[in-house]
């Protein structure tokens, strides 16, 4: 009786199938992406300058291990402290100038706010310091930052309003759609984020009970 030959399997036609259904998984599946904030960091220098701030003009933000939120030393909501920074903020209470700028400032003439002597001088002299604990949840970090920088999202939008018809979202996605290259755009911009300019810190993390 002959011997039966078993027959060959073509393996080649399988390599692509099991490419294409590896390219398939690739571009169908969703990567998970870590939850963050956009923040540009501060150049190094080699000198550092000493700016006297004054008391009034800073507003403290504190997390501790048990992600309780103080302001000021009062323990705070988060979702009350948008409209707490908003009325530090926009304060208005003095005089300001640029923080490092030791030239005569002015009053805001565009605040809104209820101009308590006791509270921040001008925009341009309101910092934001937020301190944190080691045990803080990053999660309960990122809610506080993102509702602080709503802050200033909100007071940038009424003056743009205000002075150009159009919030100040809207002029940043039109100036986006020009290319960045509008410089009418570009300075209605600039003017806008000098008006609120975002000082926001963040202190050395600590141990806080």
């Amino acid at each position: 009786m002959a011997k039966r030959e078993t027959p060959e399997i073509n393996a080649g036609s399988m390599a692509d199938i099991a490419f294409l259904l590896l390219i398939f998984f690739l571009v169908t599946t969703t990567m998970e992406v870590d939850s963050g904030i956009s923040k540009k960091l501060v150049e190094r220098t080699t000198t550092k300058p000493i700016v006297t701030i004054k008391e009034r003009n800073i507003f403290e933000v504190s997390l501790n291990h048990k992600n309780e939120l103080f302001v000021d030393g009062k323990i705070m909501e988060i979702e009350d402290i948008k409209e707490a920074a908003i009325k530090f903020i926009d304060n208005g209470g003095g005089i300001g100038s640029p923080i490092g700028d030791e030239r005569e400032g002015g009053k805001c003439d565009y605040c809104k706010g209820e101009k308590n002597p006791e509270s921040s001088d001008h925009p341009n002299r309101a910092v934001i310091a937020v301190e944190s604990d080691r045990a803080t949840e990053y999660g309960t970090y990122v809610k506080v930052q993102n509702e602080l920088l709503s802050a200033y999202r909100v007071l940038r939008n009424r003056l743009s309003q205000e002075k150009y018809g159009v919030s100040f979202t809207e002029l940043e996605r039109a100036f986006k759609d020009s290319q960045r290259k509008d410089d009418g755009l570009r300075k209605k911009i600039e003017t806008i984020k000098l008006s609120y300019p975002q000082i926001l810190t963040d202190v050395n993390t600590t141990s806080i009970q």
